[in-house]
């Protein structure tokens, strides 16, 4: 559910997880739903909250020998660092989530950290556009080679913000539109709600 925006649902069934994994005695199942709970208080902008429940569940993960998945959850506590200014932390879980997927073979979710790290390029205090950009191409390079649009429409959308802020709305939108004009349904979706608000400020 923090796939499609809906943070309050899945911190609710990431407690749920929690609950039943101690239930259980099931570390593996614990440090995942702290980990999916941390997500949604990163993604809610809980930076401190998310930093700490993060870091707990990737440590009661790994302690069981999992390697699966981090790829996709140490970005998003390098975005909650970010949020707090420790860039330095930040940068740390982009290295660690890329060396991951070189790792785990995971490259579902490689789109997603190069985006992420785009997002932190752009917060960091020696922000360049450049380097921003670098990474948000790269983030809808391996998106597009995949065929995965959810993400690719999350890198469109990060690189389209990016050209606004430097005065190329048209080129923005001719950018965004098709990938936006590719799905067919999840239009109550955050993603999709967040593209078209995009979309209509571009053409205004």
């Amino acid at each position: 559910m923090s796939f499609s925006g809906s943070y309050a649902e899945a911190g609710a069934v990431a407690d749920e997880v929690i609950d039943l994994a101690d239930e259980k005695a099931t570390a593996i199942w614990k440090g995942f739903g702290m980990m999916e709970l941390g997500a949604t208080l990163a993604l809610s902008g809980k930076a401190k909250d998310a930093v700490q429940v993060i870091n707990a569940g990737i440590e009661t993960y790994r302690s069981t020998g999992a390697p699966v998945f981090l790829p996709f959850y140490l970005p998003l506590l390098g975005t909650a660092y970010a949020q707090l200014g420790q860039f330095d932390d930040a940068w740390r879980c982009i290295h660690e989530a890329m060396t991951a997927v070189k790792m785990t073979k995971e490259t579902w979710c490689e789109a997603e950290v190069h985006r992420l790290a785009g997002e932190i390029a752009l917060k960091s205090p020696d922000s360049e556009a450049t380097k921003t950009e670098t990474y948000y191409r790269s983030a809808l390079d391996i998106a597009q080679q995949q065929q995965a649009k959810s993400w690719e429409l999350r890198a469109a959308m990060s690189l389209a913000r990016l050209w606004r802020s430097q005065g190329k709305p048209q080129q923005a939108r001719e950018l965004l539109a098709p990938v936006y004009g590719w799905f067919t349904e999840g239009f109550d979706t955050r993603d999709l709600k967040e593209a078209k608000v995009l979309l209509d400020e571009l053409a205004s």
